[in-house]
């Protein structure tokens, strides 16, 4: 069983349509586990309310880097994901090379909420030491 990892972003007050453009780190454990992104309404007084949950897997973007593409020109698609039954993708989502790193927009559809859409960005970082 993977270990599980939890980052949080700050707060966005009385907003329906919150924008965080925040940077969350996490590590990779597993390639073959996907994250999972749950969305929270946050509470003063009770608990936080669940807004709804998506997953994604990092597996095609990985298979990218592993290619070991270099001096591509900026804007190069290396690869596309389609959205399908087996993930949350609300959208076709592009890998991308871009001023010499990958970089991969998802829009995330919501499961067990009515509607909703998340937009994140991937991109590798490498620690040096860093083993994991």
């Amino acid at each position: 069983m993977a270990a599980r990892q939890t980052v949080k972003t700050s707060v966005v007050n009385k907003n329906c349509s919150p924008v965080w453009n925040e940077s969350l780190t996490l590590s990779l454990k597993d390639p073959n586990v996907p994250f999972v992104l749950r969305v929270f309404d946050k509470d003063t007084f009770t608990g936080d309310d669940p807004m709804g949950d998506a997953e994604f897997n990092v597996k095609p973007f990985l298979e990218c880097l592993k290619m070991g593409l270099q001096d591509l020109p900026d804007g190069t698609k290396v690869d596309r994901v389609q959205p399908s039954h087996d993930n949350c993708l609300a959208d076709e989502s592009c890998i991308v090379w871009n001023q010499g790193k990958m970089f991969q927009k998802m829009i995330l559809r919501l499961r067990n909420v009515e509607c909703g859409e998340v937009e994140i960005q991937l991109e590798w970082l490498d620690y040096p030491g860093f083993r994991g």
